[in-house]
């Protein structure tokens, strides 16, 4: 082989994994199994400011199911699964599930606003900071957790889309646990 056919085929190659990673980006993730009971970790508190500038801890959420999503408006995955969210809360709320967004946005409140005009977001959307992302060691978004009544991890969902399903067959597990 010459040198240019080497090039172009490396080049190919190059580009086919580049397109393989983007496209694998947007898959849903293998998410964390359902944890037993037993072994929950505590969620870390968080004490941060909703789009009205109230104070919002997730100690104020115990006694309610919690889907805690770090999410940014730039973030394509993320934006995919505010609906699935949405849903969740309309078809689970009454039954103490609680959708918190956690917007990580470097514009803040500047860019996360319009957007949320734009989508109306039925759920309580909270400005993210570096604290409480190093609390959640995010380090790639979107990145999920749901938490039980008590305040412990029950799932996660890492750097990926939630499996939409198996995130609703768990939110509908722990609704069912006393």
């Amino acid at each position: 082989m010459n040198s240019q056919f080497r090039l172009y085929v490396s080049t190919a190659v190059l580009i086919l994994v580049t397109m393989i990673s983007a496209a694998a980006a947007d898959e849903p993730s293998n998410p964390s199994a359902p944890v037993r009971v037993q072994a929950r970790k505590l969620a870390p508190n968080f004490v941060l400011k909703d789009a009205l500038g109230k104070t919002v801890t997730l100690k104020q959420y115990r006694g309610r199911i919690v889907v805690l999503d770090f999410w940014a408006t730039w973030c394509t995955g993320c934006k995919k699964e505010i609906p699935w969210f949405s849903e969740y809360q309309k078809r689970y709320g009454v039954r103490g599930l609680s959708i918190i967004g956690i917007a990580m946005d470097e514009g803040g409140w500047s860019k996360v606003k319009p957007f949320l005009r734009e989508t109306r977001v039925p759920y309580r959307m909270l400005l993210g900071n570096d604290a409480t992302a190093a609390k959640y060691e995010i380090q790639s978004l979107p990145d999920t957790f749901l938490i039980d009544r008590h305040g412990r991890i029950v799932a996660m969902y890492r750097a990926r889309l939630v499996d939409q399903k198996e995130l609703e067959a768990s939110i509908k597990a722990v609704l069912s646990e006393k």
